[in-house]
């Protein structure tokens, strides 16, 4: 077997692995994915279980592999299917399924899953024995019912939910391909849908397409037809076009780009943003026509199916010749065909089978919410009450039955069985467990979905597209997200570059004419009406002076002092700011400044480098131009270098033509002249990740030979020609910035943290109170503005304003250190130079220590800016040095052993004794308000992690730009290449231990972790646990990670690592831990979503992939915040708010008759009525829990987005944990046995009633039941009180009420335990004791309620709520309501803000929400960002608002550091 062979077995095997789960030995595939070994114990045994019950009863073995790989022959036109030798039938077909369920399999795994609720289970165990005859005493069928029907309503609407997926795939499937086929045969390899089977449907038809380039067949009869994705078969030849995605894997046949190449953009494959290039093999060059492809006696040999993307083995034989297939002729489903016109293809994977799907998650799971691990330890408990309640009430009627029933005649011979009398009470209080808890839940899970839908705040207009929610069962886990997993690209970014800073000899410009263009509405066609400098250049390549053209912006005269300052306003009110250092100072000059002054001294020395500058970027890429419309558009494989080029064309330089051979560059002279320069070009050497640069060799119209060379600092440095000084510079700055940064970070260590390490986002400066105008205490004294102002919202984290540079018309900012100094007058210059370029004179300018020292510095203020560096560097070529060099390259490029390697050999020859030219700082625009969400998403204590494709230095420069990486950050890059990755791992844990123990607070500084899917592969290596449980230790410590070239894969197995490190939990501590969240936009990203607790898609650039398949989708990232710190929040909180409030009033409810019991032997006499009993949680108890669980705020939605940390509430389980269920218990059962005895008691204490019957006492029990439930749950604990509120407590207030006179009126009369006809009007109902004891329970109750809330409230604002039995001392009392600070009339007093802020009380919250300043800072704190104009305005008046109203809250908000976030 040859190393092929070997190859294709390996993928044969994984391919078992991976879809059905064997249990195989572990392959390499298997490694380098993350497959883990044969689990052992009680995985072990459920492994088995699952695959016993896959192979013998589904009769599903897994795949072996191939003999020998698949075998796939050329063929113009198969006659039959190809048959897949694993099966033994023909390949998959090129479906694709993201719908959960089949039509077979959805209802039993819905019957499963419904009934894997404990809820569910319980309520069916309780209703099957409730069909027996003679067993319960509430009927047959009163719960086996309404259970049927909620499961089925729940299954319903899963399978709605899933059916809309299934709609989205059909749209998938039915996308067209061109495909080569016989004429009349199209039809007969469609797939028809059920609808054209049953004749609903028409079904297509196919004809030639008339537009082809070919004739419209051969003598063979074959032509291009349209076909459906999901009639395509291995083995199909198919044609493509510019722009068309790929509709399966395929190997490339013809490319019509230059050389065979073919260009791929697979952005929503594997997130890069660079076009990848795909070449056509020299054997197949023929297959350009169909009669070409009909000859071609061609076989293919290919792996078989694996979801490795970076690896592809295969072999293609041709005409007795076998050549390797690889990865450079391969392209794969996902892709997209770009900067070529056509290309033709042979399907090699299909449908399941395509790297893309084998990549995504198959079949998940249903997910479930968080909240029903902690309900489902409630139901257990609560059942545990109801068989010891059923066996105590049990025990006494035989306790009965001895001393009462056996000596009373009339009972003789009545005795009950005793497990008819257990099973009767289990009956009767099954529900204690409301069968309502799941289906009022459905209902308030519908509305708070429709809530969410309908938020304008989430509504992006640009795209009109509005938050969605797509499955609504896990609306709570919103709330307890502690994990963010998100993509790169389309998620964070745009994926538009754009060029924004160059450094030239130590000075910098920003170029911000894409800002000015926009601000000033210009439209794109002005783009080619941009013209060059009008000077006299001195070219780098000629000695002499060719003229240029001028900007029309560029006045041929010096400008005015008015003029000036009118250029100069306009240049700052465009000003670009980096999104990740907003407080960095941005050049003050410009690019356009820089063309002034080269127009006006073209021969200085600085000119001179300066055009040479732009020349540099103008030549060195691979940018093909075309015309389109009459305007100039640039193709290129990298955006970078387009970003290059359109800046240099934006100076006057613009690329009009490209070959193999030579560059033309067009430059339009002032009168109307163009002048066209040739540049021959001689050879390329390419970019890779290995050499980190690229350079070209050209030949310049006067015949010199140029070599520009551009890259990462780290490899031109070491080349230039003053290496050394060049290194001193840069390690002495580099000490500096270390310096610095410790500085940053010891300063830091001494501020207040909050509970979870990060900068608080208020801090308090004095305790809060209120001074009113005129009280006895006077005013208040307010500090000096100077020193704090009370929500000081210029110091904002969100302000813009703030972060924006205060930039003055009169004082310029330099862009380098230099002695400000006049232009020396020179009789030699056209034009008098202005005095802000005066700088430019400075003997420093040509200083190589300085101009490294300087441009060094740029570059780390670059990159801290989020922005993508290069460095430019240069040299000229003799003849005979490129002579003898080329000689060296040509042996290496025709060597048929390590081509590669000799080839970078011979780049490195040539690439040394480099002149520096600059360096270049390229933007990847972020989408609008990223930075400012992972601010506030980091406050929140949420840890943010970034999963892309791309490569690590851009992924580590969208961290800078984003905030994930902040200023002071340690940023620990893991990489196996370097060796001993166990010990890198060591030492990025002991550094953290390090920095802890020499922390005051005992927290690290942020730290973020820097991973790549190599070495990942390498954590995930069966023989490696020791790594991986060491790795999986760290990573959840530190508090961002970046994983870079990661494959769909990885990153689900990220998110699924993640899952598993969740705290344990215990019956009695049920904690859920912090959730995962995944966002993505493209297809690449579906199986992360999907191993999510929450799956967010974002409707973007690479399509609805993501949005239609994840939980929620959204239009822009930057809804994120308000979906989680708004949304997220208020569901929990009302989620756990109805479920505390569901079991509460089933409890108070229910414990009356059990006291009633005593009373009546323990026979089972229910105290209330039947008709009444059943219609209690339908009509009566239903909206008090309902219309809360859709409507309430306990916050409002200023406060959440401005103090973010209020969102560990629901990550820590505050809403829902076990104390807080038994304090709700004990509160019930206290409130319960009160109304009991309360109503025993009073009604007929003071005169004998009218009616002294069981229906009287019950009705006054249930009545006070009924009004309690409602007045506690509606009015006493909402605090969002909207008239939706207000109007279902009076619906439900009047409807108790209607429902006594229809009772009163229709009941039959007769002789019952219940005299219920006619008692509202004529006996219980005149009875002024039934009324008297109904106010006196209501109000006592509403009395207790009130004292206790008034209590909790002040001894949570002084302070004091958490000392807990403390307060009953005496000293705690005076403490809590004594005088404070000798101010009369304050609403608070105490430290009840003391502590971090996530620790106070919502009731605190609630109470400063009151405040109308309070409340309005609290809005402005909460937009994204204030607006760039009126932010000191709006400051003033705020300011003013909190004088007139004498407001005393010192509460600070805490402001950033240099472009770092609040955020741990």
């Amino acid at each position: 077997m040859n190393e092929f062979d070997r190859g294709g077995q390996r993928a044969g095997v994984d391919s078992a692995s991976m879809e059905k789960g064997s249990c195989c030995s572990d392959t390499p595939s298997q490694r380098v994915h993350g497959v883990s070994p044969r689990p052992r114990g009680f995985k072990a045994a459920a492994a088995r279980l699952k695959k016993n019950f896959v192979e013998q009863i589904l009769r599903q073995k897994p795949l072996s592999a191939s003999t020998n790989g698949r075998r796939i022959p050329l063929r113009a036109h198969p006659e039959q299917p190809l048959i897949d030798e694993r099966t033994g039938h023909a390949y998959v077909s090129n479906s694709i399924r993201t719908s959960r369920y089949t039509v077979y399999n959805f209802l039993p795994m819905q019957i499963f899953f419904q009934f894997s609720r404990v809820g569910n289970f319980y309520f069916l165990c309780v209703g099957v024995p409730q069909t027996i005859p003679g067993v319960s005493t509430t009927g047959s069928f009163t719960t086996i019912l309404p259970l049927l029907f909620f499961v089925l309503l729940t299954v319903a609407k899963e399978g709605y939910d899933d059916w809309k997926r299934h709609r989205l795939d059909t749209v998938e499937n039915a996308r067209e391909a061109i495909v080569l086929r016989r004429a009349g045969d199209i039809k007969a390899y469609a797939q028809q849908s059920w609808q054209q089977w049953l004749r609903l449907a028409p079904t297509p038809r196919n004809e030639p397409l008339q537009d082809c380039d070919e004739e419209p067949g051969t003598e063979l009869g074959l032509g291009w037809y349209s076909s459906k994705w999901r009639d395509l078969r291995v083995g199909d030849v198919i044609r493509l076009s510019r722009d068309d995605d790929i509709p399966a894997d395929i190997v490339l046949l013809h490319a019509n780009g230059e050389n065979d190449m073919a260009y791929i953009e697979t952005m929503a494959l594997d997130g890069e943003t660079n076009l990848k290039s795909k070449q056509v093999l020299a054997a197949l060059k023929g297959c350009n026509t169909i009669q070409g492809i009909s000859k071609c006696d061609a076989e293919f040999v290919v792996e078989d199916p694996n979801p490795d993307l970076y690896r592809f083995d295969g072999r293609v034989t041709v005409g007795g010749k076998t050549m390797p297939l690889t990865l450079n002729e391969v392209i794969y489903r996902g892709c997209t065909l770009r900067n070529t016109t056509k290309a033709i293809g042979m399907v090699i994977n299909t449908g399941i089978e395509s790297k893309i799907q084998k990549n995504a998650e198959r079949n998940p799971s249903a997910k479930k919410p968080a909240v029903e691990k902690i309900a489902n330890r409630i139901v257990v408990s609560l059942a545990f009450f109801v068989v010891v309640l059923s066996v105590g009430c049990s025990m006494g009627y035989l306790i009965w039955q001895n001393a009462y029933e056996k000596v009373t005649w009339y009972l003789t011979g009545l005795e009950v069985p005793f497990q008819n009398i257990i099973i009767g009470y289990a009956i009767q209080f099954n529900n204690v467990i409301p069968l309502a808890l799941y289906v009022s839940l459905e209902i308030v899970k519908l509305g708070q979905m429709l809530m969410l839908n309908s938020d304008l705040e989430m509504y992006d207009e640009a795209s009109d597209t509005p938050a969605r929610c797509n499955t609504n069962t896990i609306l709570e886990n919103l709330g307890q997200v502690g994990y963010i997993f998100s993509d790169k690209t389309g998620t964070l970014t745009e994926n538009i570059m754009k060029f924004r800073k160059m450094s030239i000899a130590g000075t910098t410009w920003l170029h911000d004419m894409d800002i000015v263009e926009e601000d000033e509405g210009v439209s794109a066609t002005k783009k080619e009406q941009v013209q060059g400098p009008e000077v006299l250049l001195s070219t780098p390549e000629q000695g002499d002076l060719s003229t240029l053209s001028a900007p029309q912006t560029a006045p041929s005269h010096p400008p005015s002092s008015s003029t000036a300052n009118l250029l100069r306003r306009t240049r700052t009110s465009s000003s670009w700011r980096s999104t990740g250092r907003p407080d960095h100072i941005q050049p003050d000059l410009t690019t356009k400044d820089l063309l002034e002054y080269i127009r006006l001294r073209p021969n200085s020395s600085f000119s001179r480098r300066a055009v040479q500058y732009i020349l540099a970027m103008a030549l060195c890429h691979t940018c093909l131009p075309e015309v389109r419309d009459g305007k100039i558009e640039f193709q290129s494989a990298s955006p970078d270098e387009l970003a290059m080029v359109e800046a240099a064309q934006d100076l006057g330089f613009v690329v009009i033509k490209r070959s193999s051979q030579s560059v033309t560059l067009r430059i339009s002279n002032g009168h109307g002249e163009d002048a066209d320069r040739v540049y021959q070009i001689l050879d390329v050497i390419e970019f890779s990740s290995k050499r980190k640069r690229m350079s070209i060799i050209v030949r310049c119209p006067d015949k010199r030979i140029w070599l520009i060379t551009k890259g990462a600092d780290s490899v031109i440095l070491p080349r230039l020609r003053m290496a050394h000084l060049a290194m001193q510079k840069a390690g002495e700055l580099r000490k500096s910035l270390d310096l610095d940064r410790e500085m940053l970070r010891r300063s830091e260590s001494r501020e207040p943290r909050n509970s979870f390490g990060g900068r608080p986002s208020l801090t308090v400066r004095r305790s809060i109170g209120f001074a009113r105008h005129g009280n006895v205490a006077g005013p208040s004294y307010r500090p000096d503005a100077s020193r704090s102002k009370s929500f000081d919202a210029s110091k904002s984290p969100f302000r813009s304003s703030v972060d924006r540079p205060r930039l003055h018309l009169e004082v310029r900012t330099l862009s380098y250190d230099a002695p400000h100094s006049r232009a020396i007058a020179s009789p030699t210059f056209a034009h008098t130079v202005p005095d802000r370029y005066a700088f430019l004179d400075d003997p420093s300018i040509s200083d190589d220590a300085a101009i490294f020292s300087r441009c060094f510095k740029h570059i780390d203020d670059f990159a801290t800016e989020g922005l993508r560096t290069l460095l430019f560097a240069h040299k000229f070529l003799s003849e005979k040095e490129y002579r003898a060099w080329k000689q060296l390259y040509h042996d290496a490029e025709t060597s048929l052993v390590d081509r590669q390697e000799r080839i970078e050999s011979a780049g490195e020859v040539v690439e040394q004794s480099l002149d520096l030219i600059g360096a270049t700082a390229i933007e990847d625009k972020l989408q609008k308000g990223v930075p400012e969400t992972i601010d506030r998403l980091r406050r929140a204590n949420i840890k943010i992690w970034m999963l892309t494709g791309d490569k690590r230095e851009t992924a580590i420069n969208i961290a800078h730009s984003a905030r994930i990486c902040r200023p002071e950050s340690d940023i620990f890059v893991l990489d196996v290449t370097k060796g001993d990755l166990e010990g890198q791992i060591i030492a990025v844990v002991e550094d953290m231990q390090a920095q802890a123990e020499s922390n005051p607070s005992g927290t690290t500084i942020h730290t973020v972790v820097v991973v790549d899917g190599h070495t990942l592969a390498a954590i995930e290596e069966p023989d490696a646990l020791a790594l991986r449980r060491l790795f999986y230790t760290l990573i959840p410590t530190v508090d961002s990670v970046i994983c870079c070239r990661a494959s769909p894969a990885q990153k689900a197995l990220l998110v699924r690592a993640i899952r598993k490190t969740s705290p344990k939990t215990s019956f009695v501590d049920p904690t859920t831990g912090p959730l995962t969240l995944a966002i993505g936009d493209g297809a690449n990203d579906l199986a992360m979503l999907s191993a999510a607790h929450v799956g967010i898609g974002i409707s973007g650039r690479e399509g609805l992939q993501a949005a239609r398949v994840a939980d929620y989708s959204i239009a822009q990232f930057r809804f994120l915040s308000r979906l989680l710190l708004v949304h997220g929040r208020w569901n929990y909180v009302r989620t756990a708010r109805f479920v505390l409030a569901t079991f509460w009033k089933e409890m108070f409810f229910y414990l009356p008759t059990e006291l009633f019991q005593r009373y009546n032997g323990y026979t089972g006499t229910s105290l209330y009525e039947s008709w009444s009993l059943t219609a209690l949680n339908t009509l009566f108890t239903s909206l008090c829990v309902i219309i809360p669980g859709i409507w309430e705020q306990d916050l409002a939605a200023e406060t959440l987005l401005a103090v973010p940390e209020l969102y560990v509430f629901g990550q820590r389980d505050r809403g829902l944990n076990i104390p807080k269920y038994l304090a709700w218990m004990c509160g019930a059962a206290a409130e319960g046995t009160l109304v009991y005895f309360l109503c025993w008691g009073l009604y007929g204490a003071l005169s004998p009633v009218r009616d002294n019957g069981l229906f009287a006492l019950g009705n006054l029990v249930f009545t006070v039941d009924v009004m309690w439930i409602n007045m506690k749950l509606l009015i006493l604990d909402t605090h969002y009180k909207t008239w939706i509120v207000i109007g279902a407590y009076s619906l439900t207030f009047a409807g108790w009420w209607l429902w006594q006179v229809i009772l009163a009126s229709i009941y039959a009369p007769g002789v019952w335990p219940y005299a219920v006809r006619g008692g509202f009007f004529t006996s219980f109902g005149r009875d002024p004791e039934w009324w008297l004891a109904f106010f006196a329970v209501m109000g006592l109750l509403v009395a207790l309620e009130l004292a206790y809330s008034s209590v909790k409230r002040s001894l949570i604002v002084s302070g004091l709520w958490k000392w807990g039995w403390k307060w009953l001392h005496a000293s705690t009392w005076k403490k809590a309501f004594g005088p404070s600070n000798g101010a009369k009339g304050k609403m608070w007093a105490g430290d009840g803000t003391q502590g971090s802020l996530e620790d106070w009380d919502v009731e605190l919250w609630q109470a400063m929400e009151k405040d109308p300043s309070i409340k309005e800072t609290l809005r402005q704190m909460s937009r994204m960002g204030y607006d760039e104009e009126g932010g000191d305005e709006e400051q003033a008046a705020m300011d003013e608002r909190e004088a007139a109203s004498g407001l005393d809250l010192e509460l600070e908000w805490t402001r950033p550091r240099r472009g770092e976030s609040n955020g741990a």
